[in-house]
């Protein structure tokens, strides 16, 4: 960690240029976000498990208080260079999983990154379709669906949780037929004949809820990443509406654009 000269300096204190038209105006730089550099370069230089050190420590070293220190290791734990461990302490992150934006399983997903991936069952129901889950699976209100719930692992460290809709009149005993493959895809291919084609994706930002919070293993309102997948077959009929829940800590997704044919 840096040594004395730069405790003195975040102590008092620093400044820096910022640009307002003509002139050049100097700005106050907050303590903790000097303190939150200094972590950024422990979590730059040291392996991930690293431990960082305890609040009352990093309070006395750089001289602030212990609700600065909490903000900076905050921001970092959010951003994923932090891992918070309840017990344990605070320690530098593994590095975020990169995933291209593709039409693939999660399975096929992380093998790619070169990891294991598995995934325990959390639920599996038939629920009735409301008016805005209905249209998505082209059912009536009311019809029946297979609703499948799953915690998804890379390594055996939590990494999301995805909650599959599929129409139970299209697939029927998807459910028993799920337990013989250890993919949804599989099944879907080897026992019906679909293929996922094509797939409209959203992605936005929430708040991990307790439920998801203690399924992930993360702290309670952690930006998450959501993801909001409709899948249709080669003849454009639905084949599936999934959501799921991706630790924001941990995960990132990639894509290559091209500018559209003029």
């Amino acid at each position: 960690m840096s040594g004395d000269r730069d405790s003195a300096a975040l102590a008092e204190g620093s400044t820096v240029p910022t640009q307002t038209g003509p002139a050049t105006a100097t700005a106050r730089v907050p303590k903790y976000y000097g303190l939150k550099r200094h972590l950024l370069q422990l979590t730059e230089t040291q392996p991930a498990g690293t431990p960082v050190p305890p609040e009352r420590a990093l309070a006395a070293q750089f001289d602030t208080s212990r609700t600065t220190v909490r903000q900076a290791l905050q921001e970092l734990v959010v951003e994923g260079r932090l891992e918070r461990i309840q017990g344990k302490g605070t320690f530098v992150a593994k590095p975020k999983v990169a995933q291209a934006l593709q039409l693939t399983s999660y399975t096929e997903d992380m093998r790619a990154q070169g990891m294991e991936p598995t995934s325990r069952l959390v639920e599996v129901a038939y629920i009735s379709a409301d008016e805005r889950l209905a249209p998505l699976l082209d059912i009536k209100p009311g019809g029946r669906v297979l609703r499948i719930e799953r915690l998804r692992l890379a390594n055996g460290d939590p990494m999301a949780i995805e909650v599959a809709h599929l129409s139970a009149k299209r697939f029927p005993a998807l459910r028993r037929n799920l337990a013989k493959h250890n993919s949804l895809y599989t099944a879907l291919r080897e026992v019906y004949g679909v293929t996922v084609a094509e797939a409209e994706e959203t992605i936005e930002t929430t708040l991990a809820n307790p439920r998801e919070a203690g399924l992930l293993g993360s702290d309670l309102g952690l930006p998450m990443l959501q993801l909001s997948r409709h899948s249709f077959d080669a003849d454009g009929a639905p084949v599936e509406w999934v959501r799921s829940i991706y630790r924001g800590d941990r995960y990132k997704f990639t894509t290559r654009l091209q500018r559209p044919a003029s």
